[in-house]
């Protein structure tokens, strides 16, 4: 499969559809509504605002659709889905040109308005969504008749692993699953799958497996849910937002309402949803930590400079400190604070601070409380390896002790750390390993309610705490 190819048929349709709704319009425009002022059509082609928009408008409206998600998951489209994304889309854009570009004051009628409006809206919105019903539907096409497959590892034991696989490729209308092998966990081994398809390892291969086969999909079929060895793989593979996790339900699921099917068609499953947030949200999210970070680093320099200048002359040592943590997806990074330690205050190894710590300047202890030994973090954000809010990143020496007792901590590596978080609005920091699994389930509450309301409530209760001097 050739996603990019995919993206750039949308890319060129929705360009094109654009063009051709803004030259629609504009001739209707002049010459429907106007025509005592444009007799020539003529007059049309020489107007510059008809080129501009020509020129301009496609760019406008495309980044509208990459900031919507439209250009992610090119394959697994659903009709209905892109129906509603492209109507609120062609809504907000039509607001946007109409209020931009279309008011015209020496027009009083209001009927001119409405009709400029429903004409621009019905002629963007439908060629848009034509193009794209027919470049979606061959896709699924595709996908139901097996030409276009999406790579899949089964994982699992027993005849319901066996049964699942068969009633995947069994069904009426293909879903898409091409199995390029599966993994056997705990439990009763079914020797008829291993004729249908090749074992590729053990479940502490999975991650590697993942890489190397370049896994889209991976199905977990067990007879027992409640295997330690599942639990705790589910939440290491579902720290990945490439991955889409499905689990075969029992019937507790059925009867709970846990299981929802996209299509009548296909074998019921439970899907994970690998992003907690709608695709646009992330963007909107994107986009405001980079214009907050740069206000915030514009309008903190004064406290950033006198910050910087008491660190340097309060305590021997550098100004800025930068420690390992591990962030989205599992992935190192280097993240930046004042010192508010001595220096070397971990030869002896890796320690969590505590409130009577006698590692902590004097100094440091002012700026823990009002979390000014965070304020170099903006640039974290900045550099998009974190986020304002999100769950605050750990080190590998403590995330190894707490996924031990607690698997799923992994969870919060699906989304990118922030600099503050729910957990830290109401936990604060953590001095053990005990505090770290308390604080973990209001960072795992802030997943299952991500969004950007969310977010703001978390960012006005922190400067609540930072201007009450209440740090923990």
């Amino acid at each position: 499969m050739n996603s990019k190819l995919q993206k750039i048929k949308y890319l060129i349709w929705d360009a094109f559809a654009a063009m051709l709704a803004w030259a629609v319009f504009f001739f209707f425009r002049k010459h429907s509504i106007d025509h005592d002022r444009f007799d020539d059509v003529s007059h049309v082609f020489q107007d510059s605002n008809f080129w501009w928009g020509i020129a301009l408008l496609p760019i406008a409206w495309c980044c509208l659709y990459a900031i919507q998600g439209t250009y992610k998951n090119v394959y697994r489209k659903a009709r209905l889905k892109e129906l509603q994304m492209t109507f609120w889309a062609s809504v907000i854009g039509v607001i946007v040109i109409f209020f931009a570009l279309l008011l015209d004051d020496n027009i009083v009628s209001y009927r001119y308005y409405y009709v400029s409006f429903l004409m621009l809206f019905l002629l963007h919105f439908g060629t848009t969504y034509i193009g794209r019903l027919l470049i979606t539907t061959r896709t699924a096409r595709l996908v139901h008749t097996r030409r276009i497959g999406f790579p899949t590892l089964l994982v699992g034991n027993g005849s319901k692993a066996y049964q699942t696989y068969v009633d995947l490729e069994n069904q009426a209308v293909h879903s898409g699953n091409r199995f390029v092998g599966f993994i056997h966990t705990s439990g009763d081994n079914d020797e008829r799958l291993a004729k249908l398809m090749p074992e590729l390892g053990t479940a502490g291969d999975i991650d590697s497996l993942i890489e190397k086969c370049h896994i889209e999909e991976v199905i977990f079929a067990v007879d027992d849910c409640n295997d330690g060895q599942i639990n705790s793989l589910i939440p290491m593979l579902d720290r990945r937002d490439d991955v889409i996790i499905k689990i075969t339900p029992d019937l507790r699921d059925i009867v709970y309402g846990s299981v929802k099917i996209n299509s009548i068609f296909h074998s019921p499953l439970i899907t994970i949803n690998p992003r907690p947030m709608e695709e646009w949200q992330y963007s909107v999210k994107r986009i405001a930590d980079i214009v907050l970070s740069i206000l915030a680093l514009t309008l903190l320099s004064p406290v950033f400079i006198i910050t910087a200048i008491i660190v340097k002359v309060t305590s021997p040592g550098p100004v800025f400190y930068a420690q390992e943590r591990i962030g989205h997806r599992g992935k190192p990074f280097k993240m930046h604070k004042f010192r508010s330690m001595y220096v070397d205050a971990e030869l002896s190894g890796p320690a969590l601070s505590s409130d009577d710590d006698p590692r902590i300047t004097p100094f440091g202890r002012i700026m823990r409380k009002f979390r000014l030994d965070e304020i170099p973090q903006f640039y974290n954000v900045l550099k998009g390896t974190m986020s304002l809010v999100g769950p605050r990143p750990e080190r590998q020496y403590f995330i190894d002790q707490i996924v031990k007792r607690a698997p799923e901590y992994l969870l919060l590596q699906k989304v990118k750390p922030g600099i503050t978080s729910w957990g830290q609005v109401k936990y604060g920091y953590a001095e053990n390993v005990d505090e770290m699994i308390e604080r973990l389930r209001y960072d795992l509450l802030y997943l299952e309610n991500m969004s950007l309301a969310t977010d703001v409530k978390i960012l006005l209760y922190t400067v609540l705490i930072i201007l009450q001097g209440r740090g923990k």
